[in-house]
């Protein structure tokens, strides 16, 4: 990324900002806030071998969900039949700086990698994940949109614990 660029949304600040605001939707429960940050096309993807999957194709994935299988998830989870929200789960995400890794203003794009931890926590149990985001984030009339959510765990590979929230 070179220079400063002339739109408002896609300088640096803008970026991170949507990013963080990103976590706090699911940190406070707020899924269906959370799921009005994509695009109608966005993607929410889990590779199985983290940073190392090029592409959604070429290998299982942990979670590849459209906007329908999203929305699907947070029905589960507010459905007071739901057992396994019984205590409900809670999660906190811990954020490193957002580094943007690309800016395409004149497609209204940008790209930005994120370290993270995520605890996810119900009754007295609790699971702790480390791994980067990728956000594909693209303008729109409504402001900025994620086209994909890209999460590469450190050890995707292993058996993981059912994970109830979003990461």
């Amino acid at each position: 990324m070179t220079g400063v660029p002339s739109d408002p949304l896609l300088r640096e600040t803008a970026l991170c900002d949507f990013v963080a605001q990103e976590a706090a939707l699911l940190d406070e429960g707020q899924y269906e806030q959370w799921l009005d940050l994509f695009t109608e096309d966005g993607r929410y993807w889990v590779p199985l071998l983290g940073r190392f999957q090029e592409d959604v194709h070429s290998h299982n994935s942990i979670a590849y969900e459209d906007r329908l299988l999203l929305q699907l998830r947070i029905q589960r989870l507010r459905d007071s039949r739901a057992h396994s929200q019984h205590p409900p789960s809670r999660c906190q995400h811990v954020l490193q700086i957002s580094r943007v890794e690309d800016v395409d203003e004149q497609a209204g794009t940008a790209v930005l990698r994120t370290p993270f931890l995520y605890i996810e926590a119900r009754g007295e149990e609790q699971l702790m994940l480390a791994g980067s985001y990728r956000h594909l984030l693209v303008r729109t009339p409504e402001g900025l949109r994620m086209q994909q959510k890209r999460v590469d765990l450190l050890g995707a590979e292993r058996a993981l614990p059912a994970v109830q929230l979003f990461i």
